[in-house]
């Protein structure tokens, strides 16, 4: 609950949390929601100018320019594994400070890349900037609110973050019409430059000192060690990787499936952002689905729902020589990415359940290792793309398949009990 002026009254922070007057909800949610986007907006934005980034620094393999993409993903493992423990020990201000100097470090480079080399590069550093406000925002979140409210406000943030990958390809197209895609870069570090102003200017530190802890490299490792020793914890880590493999294929050959396949042109953007718009809603949908379901159950389900949609529609694709007419392949998107929709919402959390411990930590060493195994992974099924579906449907069945099998492993290490969530 808000105060008559706004700010959350004093049941709704954590007792000892922020150190100064907490933001009115009314401007912490847009702050926090263009903090996280950043990443998306990084990504998806960036699909329309894939071909003009190839053609202007020379890429010998069509396929290769998707490394625009999954050198992203890279900065964003590693970045993740920093900035948790980091912002735990030196506040969550600076934390943020220093991964949008980064962030706009990178873009610069990719705006003055000579060569290809260098402008990956500028990307891998774009994504290990961007991982310090995605982390760290959950961290703020959590420092002032908890429960309910919590959830609630993480609500907020969802309903004005999921507009970003609908708009982003659009967004990318404009610029790359008017400009060209040195520009869209300029236009991250442009949003950046108000996202740490806006930042710097309004909002108060949460964690205070005494709060704080040591960054000692062994904490990471133990860290570590404690995933890979505890069979729940290492075994929806992997499920994690294992279904977004697939779906970072599909995002770094996203352009040519719905470009140079289905010859879309301009309409691109509008299909892209549709079709994202499932995972969005499963998102959401799974705030009440999950009361009722719990999360393992509606993990697994998901897991099997696109197995099981998938190899019909793999053999399928036979009959259309590899390429299904669009509007099928669309519908067929639909029904998967709402199932990824609510694997995204569950796995992470399902992940760190036996490390309540040390959550701060474990998250980052949970995300990261879940963006370590599904990039290589993702990576071979995207350069793999030849002008067909088959590679894409197989890639979404196989590994929804390796997720399901995951998901039971590291349910047989657990204790029977209620299903959490």
């Amino acid at each position: 609950m808000t105060g008559s002026a706004g700010t959350p009254s004093p049941s709704g922070a954590r007792s000892g949390g922020a150190v100064g007057p907490a933001l009115r909800v009314g401007e912490f949610v847009p702050l926090a929601a263009l903090l996280m986007s950043l990443v998306a907006l990084a990504i998806d934005t960036m699909l329309p100018a894939l071909p003009a980034i190839g053609q202007d620094l020379g890429v010998a393999r069509r396929n290769d320019v998707q490394f625009v993409i999954t050198a992203l993903f890279v900065g964003l493992g590693v970045g993740q594994l920093v900035f948790g423990p980091l912002s735990d020990r030196v506040g969550r201000r600076p934390a943020i400070h220093a991964g949008l100097v980064l962030f706009m470090a990178g873009c610069l480079m990719s705006v003055f890349a000579p060569t290809f080399e260098v402008m990956i590069a500028g990307r891998v550093l774009q994504g290990a900037g961007a991982a310090g406000p995605r982390v760290v925002t959950l961290a703020l979140v959590r420092d002032q609110y908890e429960g309910r409210r919590m959830a609630r406000l993480m609500s907020f943030v969802l309903a004005v973050f999921i507009f970003i990958p609908t708009i982003a390809p659009a967004l990318g197209q404009a610029i790359l019409w008017v400009a060209g895609w040195r520009a869209i870069f300029t236009m991250f570090f442009a949003i950046a430059v108000v996202a740490l102003l806006w930042f710097a200017l309004r909002q108060p530190e949460t964690l205070p000192a005494a709060r704080r802890r040591s960054l000692a490299p062994r904490a990471i490792g133990r860290a570590v060690l404690e995933v890979l020793r505890i069979r729940s914890a290492l075994g929806f880590t992997l499920a994690s990787g294992s279904v977004f493999a697939p779906f970072i294929a599909y995002l770094s050959s996203a352009q040519q499936i719905f470009q140079e396949a289905y010859t879309t042109g301009a309409l691109f953007p509008v299909y892209f952002g549709g079709l994202v718009l499932a995972v969005g809603g499963a998102s959401l949908a799974n705030g009440r689905l999950v009361m009722k379901h719990g999360m393992r159950r509606l993990s697994m389900g998901a897991a099997v729902s696109t197995v099981l949609i998938s190899i019909p529609m793999w053999m399928l694709t036979f009959a259309f020589g590899g390429l299904p007419p669009l509007w099928l392949f669309s519908v067929y998107l639909l029904a998967v990415f709402f199932a990824f929709g609510l694997l995204f919402a569950n796995l992470n959390a399902l992940a760190m359940e036996p490390l309540g411990h040390l959550a701060g930590v474990g998250s980052s060493v949970v995300s990261s290792l879940s963006v370590f195994i599904a990039v290589p992974l993702g990576t071979v099924v995207g350069l793999s793309f030849d002008g067909t579906m088959f590679t894409q449907i197989a890639a979404f069945a196989v590994f929804g398949a390796g997720g399901f099998v995951a998901m039971r492993w590291a349910g047989r290490g657990r204790a029977a009990g209620p299903d959490p969530g």
